[in-house]
């Protein structure tokens, strides 16, 4: 049973939002880097656009498949690589993975990447943290 408030999942969500948009807005000051747009492909060239789609397409295919194999078994059989969860966070830092090689290589500001980056990691941490720390203890299980 979950012991906690809608309203307090939703502040915990806002206060996660307002801190990885603190940390892009510093980050990106502090290096001297163009901010970017929410919800927005910011593809570096068309290169980087056809590699962003195609990794894209292979991570659809991959939850598709996962999707269809754990509606067809038993849930508690499945391997740790076939769940939802793993494919998002493979998917997830591939994806800044390969923004931040092609910032590298070919964005104007050569500090871009870094800061791709560093909002990667800190993404990466607070998700690791918050699921180790059951949400900060807002969740008693």
């Amino acid at each position: 049973m979950i012991n906690i408030g809608f309203g307090t999942f939703i502040l915990f969500l806002i206060t996660l939002v307002l801190v990885i948009s603190i940390f892009g807005f510093a980050i990106r000051k502090l290096l001297g880097v163009e901010r970017k747009k929410w919800f927005s492909y910011n593809h570096i060239n068309e290169r980087h656009k056809k590699l962003d789609w195609s990794v894209r397409i292979i991570f659809m295919s991959l939850f598709l498949i996962s999707s269809y194999y754990m509606i067809g078994n038993d849930t508690l059989g499945i391997p740790w690589y076939f769940e939802t969860w793993f494919i998002l966070i493979v998917f997830f830092i591939t994806s800044e993975i390969l923004r931040a090689f092609m910032e590298w290589k070919y964005a104007e500001n050569k500090r871009d990447f870094v800061a791709t980056i560093a909002e990667m990691v800190l993404m990466i941490s607070i998700g690791f943290l918050t699921i180790t720390t059951d949400f900060f203890g807002l969740f008693n299980i």
